[in-house]
């Protein structure tokens, strides 16, 4: 009876829905960011949620990945992956992806996604218009 309990996941994880950002988010969908604290990004960064589970985009200089396993409407990522290209927007990119990494909570309406934090940081994005 016990082994029932332990084998019972595994027959139902392909039913359970993505409770990931990636499962609420347009997956196609590619958020431009606009402003980190209500002051505009100058430089061009986005995020993605291509699959469950998986955050890529572009920094100002370097293509990032990494992983995002919270429940939404929470928010955590794993170690950022990046390309090492240098370009004149290193500081933007830094802070993009310091305060990406700061960010607990998630909300996704239509275009926009807001990332915030109980520090009372936001990071505002909106998806890019495929015409």
């Amino acid at each position: 009876m016990f082994s029932l309990f332990l084998t019972l996941p595994v027959f139902l994880a392909p039913y359970l829905k993505d409770e990931t950002i990636s499962g609420y988010a347009d997956p196609e969908a590619s958020y431009q960011l606009q402003a980190i604290n209500d002051t505009p990004f100058s430089a061009a960064a986005t995020i993605t949620f291509p699959t469950e589970g998986h955050i890529e985009g572009t920094g100002p200089c370097n293509r990032y990945s990494t992983t995002q396993t919270a429940p939404y409407p929470w928010f955590e990522t794993g170690p950022i992956a990046a390309t090492k290209r240098a370009c004149p927007d290193l500081a933007a990119e830094a802070d993009f992806f310091a305060t990406l990494t700061r960010m607990t909570l998630i909300e996704v309406a239509g275009p926009h996604l807001l990332l915030t934090n109980d520090a009372g940081e936001m990071m505002s994005f909106v998806a890019a218009s495929s015409d």
